[in-house]
């Protein structure tokens, strides 16, 4: 739930002091699976003893985007409460959808986790990751399963664009002459984004297309001893898709945001790379909401994850009038 930009306490149950001291000494929700390095301690969660089916977790600022955390590293910390509570590690996430409700801040969230169904080959959960002493939140429903016979094709194609280090990177300083962008998004200080498909807010374009690509990575990646991205990374690297409007749209000056309503990922399999490839369209943008999806590949060319959204659009400066509401090439 990163927005689309045109321009650049101790409670009830477990006390924030323990949470931490528990992340510090606790194993990954995922299961033991080795993976280091910030995001990793940051979806790490603890139940709470004196609640059954609760889960707690600080969460850092340096994950908001931009000012309250990313919607896909809350969807995963989500998913990490839920695998904690099934506690069946042959079961893999295979795809989840969270609503996101209400807002929830940094700092201490509760994640209450319901097991709807736990069965031999198969096993939902619903959860919903709030602030204490609120109700309402994020709330995401999933599915769990074991690895089953089946057919085997993939009928996307990912774009033949160049590698991760032949792309320029979101942190490279702009041209001579375009203006440094306000401030840094803290999430983007973890995140490193490098452009394979599109045109940059500066360049003068007529768009044609939706279609863009970046390839994205955290600093620290949460690689498994397996040699295996975390999953949950994957989550919070599939919620990153306004840029597919901005593509569509072409070159403006109208400022805009692009937060979440909602967020569906379908888990294919773990990624061997630290690099992923999201290749984003948006399908159509019509009363106020954008439709938009996200196919991501590591660098093997495997199709690892896919996901879909809508979002709402906010224009701090009022919205666009007339012509600038459709696309330059429509015009």
């Amino acid at each position: 739930m990163c927005p689309g930009v045109r321009r650049a306490a101790t409670t009830s149950g477990v006390s924030t002091a323990e949470i931490q001291a528990g992340q510090a000494a606790a194993t990954p929700a995922t299961g033991a699976t080795g993976a280091t390095g910030a995001f990793a301690d940051q979806v790490r969660v603890v139940a709470d003893p004196d609640r059954p089916g609760r889960y707690g977790a600080d969460v850092d600022p340096r994950w908001n985007c931009p000012a309250i955390p990313q919607g896909g590293l809350m969807t995963a910390l989500a998913a990490a409460a839920m695998t904690e509570a099934l506690d069946q590690p042959e079961h893999r996430l295979r795809t989840l959808t969270t609503v996101y409700a209400a807002m929830v801040e940094c700092g201490r969230v509760e994640l209450d986790v319901t097991v709807l169904r736990r069965g031999r080959t198969m096993s939902q959960a619903l959860v919903t990751a709030h602030g204490p002493g609120q109700d309402e939140g994020h709330t995401t429903v999933a599915v769990f399963g074991r690895e089953r016979p089946g057919f085997e094709f993939t009928d996307l194609v990912r774009p033949d664009v160049p590698g991760p280090l032949d792309c320029p990177s979101f942190r490279d300083p702009p041209p001579e002459g375009v203006p440094e962008r306000g401030d840094p998004v803290p999430f983007w200080q973890n995140v490193e984004g490098r452009a394979a498909i599109g045109n940059p807010p500066w360049e003068p374009y007529v768009p044609q297309t939706s279609h863009c690509a970046f390839w994205y990575r955290f600093d620290e990646p949460p690689m498994r001893p397996d040699g295996t991205l975390d999953p949950l990374a994957v989550l919070a690297l599939a919620d990153l898709m306004p840029s597919s409007v901005n593509q569509r749209m072409g070159p403006q000056e109208l400022e805009w945001w692009g937060p979440s309503t909602d967020l569906t990922v379908h888990m294919f399999e773990d990624p061997r790379s630290e690099w992923l490839l999201a290749s984003l369209r948006a399908r159509r943008a019509t009363g106020g909401y954008a439709s938009v999806e996200s196919a991501l590949w590591d660098e093997r060319g495997v199709l690892v994850a896919f996901a879909a959204q809508v979002m709402y659009m906010h224009f701090p400066d009022g919205p666009p009038e007339g012509d600038h509401r459709i696309p330059l090439d429509q015009r």
